[in-house]
């Protein structure tokens, strides 16, 4: 999985041929596509795999966390400074959007893991993890979106400006049913 998180992220998924990502592992490409049935569900299980490292450090985090803008820093450090994926979740992160866009099985699975997130969203914001609302997918967007703005400028995206940022979506989007 290192090979191919390497790869992916210097070349792009539809970049990345599975016998490089053998080659690089010092393994087969008979043995990846035994492992994993190829690049797609190599990278997913990249992907779950941090995704499921970064859930834990968020929860435990969070654990420690009083105040709503404290909840709001734990989310935006482990999005902007993940303790794992070796600073290649992001990037892999939107190669799997790239991806999942023109892959409908790959977008279904990425919805299912997105409405999940939601949940734990909301939870963080203080809210009934069991109504991801509007108030999950409008603080992810905002996170991802500050994510990629501040790899471009990093002085402009400070922690304070996303956790303002992050604390304006949460104050002004509803928890309960969506606005019409």
């Amino acid at each position: 999985m290192t090979a191919a998180a390497e790869l992916f992220a210097e070349r792009g998924v539809d970049g990345t041929s599975i016998d490089a990502i053998a080659e690089r592992a010092d393994r087969t490409s008979g043995a990846v596509y035994d492992h994993f049935g190829g690049k797609d569900g190599l990278l997913l299980a990249l992907l779950d795999s941090w995704v499921t490292d970064v859930g834990a450090v968020i929860g435990a985090e969070l654990t420690t966390a009083t105040s709503l803008d404290d909840r709001l820093a734990v989310l935006w450090r482990n999005v902007s400074a993940p303790a794992v994926g070796d600073g290649r979740w992001m990037t892999l992160e939107f190669e799997l959007w790239t991806h999942a866009e023109r892959n409908p099985e790959l977008r279904e699975h990425l919805t299912r893991r997105y409405r999940g997130a939601w949940r734990g969203i909301v939870a963080a914001a203080g809210g009934a993890a069991d109504d991801a609302g509007d108030v999950g997918p409008a603080v992810i967007g905002l996170l991802f979106g500050l994510e990629m703005m501040r790899r471009i400028d990093p002085g402009r995206v400070t922690d304070e400006l996303a956790v303002d940022a992050l604390r304006g979506v949460v104050a002004g989007t509803s928890t309960g049913a969506s606005r019409t």
